[in-house]
Order: structure tokens, then C-alpha cells, then sequence
């Protein structure tokens, strides 16, 4: 069974592909969209040592010829020096403009890859074959395309939708908890801005879906993809409700910059701590009832998961140094930090009314 979600955009339309086998019957989905039979797919070590065979078998099965190069895993690879490389590359092997790019890999590939293919010949088709857990729900859907800059993440980048979306849930299969888990940050953000009744469904049946049940692993990831679909579609390059989906991340890109983008945090257990400060500060400020952050953090620490500052291993830097960092977010506005924050489980917001004392005194609570 396949479930497909449909991104309707005018002119730029296509189709996220969510089930179990799609890598198996990768080429038959890809074919249709190609102009020649020709592919270039980018991937990374980790991943391609999983998942190319199974790719590159299923494009000669339609015939589809194919090159390939594999990029460090990581979230160092997203930056100028392997971002110039995939350019080069994808050159040297003339892909021409009607061509198709695969992105094979988690959200640090499809974000360098979709960028690559946004800008190479001011514009090629790509398709996203996400495999990670956070990739499907998030990242690999929307048009979100860039790289990371010593200044912050994602600050260098462009929109550019991709031309398919392949969502093979037997592919999680792969994940170690860990990324499982850091994947799963992302899909209770949906249940947590906009959806109340999925994060009734995620507390039901979250660990579930975590220890490998399919029919729960489809689900997650298709409420997931619609809600982000849904939201794309009101406002695709964030001039306002898009902004919702960065729920949590104003504290989680702080986060991450503290610990050196290393591994020391992933993203999506940055974002799970950032969605629970989130509710802590609209709980503080008196949007909230004191009962939804704590509904938060039970459930993140139900499935295993980092939900306070104290869970991140190893020193981090004072309140004030974090709240340095928060500032240089993209979603800063007039010099106006804006944070996505709660009336409750399922109604977010997004607002540049919060008084940084506030966002301080919580940061320097946390750290004790």
C-alpha cells in the first residue's frame, strides 16, 4: 500500500509517495519523469553503503543509466567546501537542465542536494529519496534547500521544490534509536502546533510506531507530511504561517551552534528540547496551562527521548551567550527575535513579543 500526499503548488506540483518497498520500485516511479534516462545521485558514505545498490538495481531494471558520488555523512558536510564539489561534479557529468538529480540520504543531503540542483544551471529537477525518520516528515518535503555557514544553520540556501518525494518506510528499519528517535522530535512538532488529536495519537501509539510497527511508521509519517503540506501551501517562502514549523527550532538552532554542530546533538533532539522550552516559556508567560509542558516533557521522556538542557552531553555556554546565538536565527526580524509559541497542545503561534529577560531567566533556570 502506498499512501500518497499531494503538494499542489501552481506549476510546480508533485507528489510525496509514502510505504513500504518504494526504494525497490525507485525506478519505476522515477522513469515517467525523465526526459532522457540518464540520473546523477548524490548521496552520502553511510547511506549509499546501505541503499545504492538497491537504487542503481532499480533504475537498470528501467533502464535508467546512472552516476553516483557519496559525500561525508554529517552535518559538517552541509557547508561551501562539499556543496562546490556536488556542483562540480553534477557539471563534469553534464547533466543537462531537463535533466534529474537524486538526492539519496537524510536531511543533510537533500538540503546540500536540493540546493545544488536550485542553483546548477539556475535550475535542474531533483527528487528526494529521504532516509531518515526526520527527512520524511520534515525536511525532504517543502522546497527548503541550503547549507550551513559559521554564522549560524541554513542561512545560505534557496526554495526550490523537488519533483518527487519517495518516503520507504523500510528504510527506517536501518536507523539506530538514536536517529529514530532525533526523527521523531519533528513529528510530535506537528501534533504539538497544529493538531492536537495526532499528539493524542503520538502519545497512543509513539512507541509503537518506535519499535518497528508499519502500519504506525506510515501513519506518523503521513500526517506528518500532510500537515507541512498543508502549511506550504498557505505561505511556501515563510512569509508567515510557515513560520509554524519552526516550532522549537529558535532554541534548537541556539543549541546546535553551542555544540558545534557535532553530534554531540542531533536536530531533531534539539528541536524536542526546543519544543519543551517552547511550552515552558508560553506556560511562563501565561499562555498555556502549566499541565502542557509537563504533558511534553512526559511524553518525550516516555519514548527515551533529550528533553532538557541537562540531557545534552558536556558543558554549554551561559544563558546569555545562548540567547547571543538565538539572534542569529533567520527568523530574526527588525533585530526582533520571533518565536512560534503555545496556547496549548495543537494551537501555536508565531509573535516577536517576548521579552528577552523572560527567555533569559528560563535559559539560566535550565542551567542550574
Amino acid at each position: 500500500m502506498i499512501e500518497v500526499v499531494e503538494v499542489p503548488l501552481e506549476g510546480r506540483e508533485y507528489e510525496v509517495r509514502i510505504g513500504q518497498g518504494l526504494l525497490d520500485q525507485a525506478g519505476a516511479h522515477i522513469a515517467p519523469l525523465l526526459k532522457r534516462q540518464r540520473v546523477a545521485i548524490v548521496s552520502d558514505e553511510n547511506v549509499a553503503a546501505l541503499h545504492l545498490e538497491t537504487l542503481t538495481r532499480a533504475l537498470e531494471i528501467e533502464g535508467v543509466e546512472h552516476v553516483s558520488m557519496t559525500l561525508p555523512a554529517g552535518e559538517a558536510t552541509k557547508s561551501w567546501p562539499h556543496f562546490t564539489r556536488t556542483v562540480e561534479w553534477l557539471l563534469e557529468q553534464k547533466v543537462e537542465r531537463r535533466d534529474v538529480v537524486i538526492a539519496l540520504g537524510g536531511g543533510v543531503i537533500g538540503d546540500l542536494v536540493g540546493f545544488a540542483a536550485a542553483v546548477l544551471r539556475r535550475g535542474v529537477r531533483f527528487v528526494q529519496i529521504p532516509t531518515s525518520l526526520l527527512a520524511q516528515v520534515d525536511s525532504s518535503v517543502g522546497g527548503k534547500t541550503g547549507i550551513n555557514a559559521p554564522q549560524g544553520k541554513n542561512l545560505i540556501g534557496a526554495f526550490h521544490q523537488p519533483s518527487l518525494v519517495l518516503a520507504d518506510i523500510d528504510v527506517l528499519g536501518t536507523l539506530t534509536k538514536r536517529d529514530y528517535l532525533a526523527g521523531y522530535g519533528e513529528v510530535t512538532k506537528y501534533g504539538l502546533l497544529g493538531d492536537a488529536a495526532f499528539w493524542d495519537w503520538l502519545e497512543a501509539n509513539g512507541e509503537r510506531a518506535a519499535a518497528g510497527d508499519a502500519e504506525a511508521r506510515i501513519y506518523a509519517v503521513k500526517r506528518s507530511v500532510e500537515m507541512k503540506a498543508e502549511i506550504v501551501l498557505r505561505d511556501e517562502t515563510e512569509q508567515g504561517d510557515r513560520a509554524l514549523l519552526n516550532l522549537g527550532h529558535t532554541f534548537c538552532h541556539a543549541l546546535e551552534a553551542a555544540t558545534g554542530f557535532s553530534d554531540r546533538l542531533l536536530h531533531g533532539e534539539g528541536v524536542a528540547i526546543g519544543c519543551a522550552l517552547a511550552f515552558e516559556l508560553s506556560s511562563r508567560l501565561g499562555l498555556c496551562s502549566q499541565e502542557d509542558p509537563s504533558r511534553v516533557r512526559a511524553h518525550l521522556k516516555a519514548m527515551g527521548m533529550k528533553c532538557d538542557l541537562s540531557d545534552i552531553p558536556g558543558d554549554l555556554p551561559g544563558a546569555e551567550a545562548l540567547l547571543d546565538l538565538m539572534g542569529q536565527d533567520k527568523k530574526v526580524v527588525d533585530g526582533q527575535l520571533r518565536f512560534i509559541l503555545a496556547r496549548g497542545i495543537g494551537d501555536s503561534f508565531v509573535t516577536a513579543d517576548v521579552p528577552s529577560d523572560k527567555v533569559l531567566t528560563l535559559l539560566k533556570d535550565q542551567l542550574i
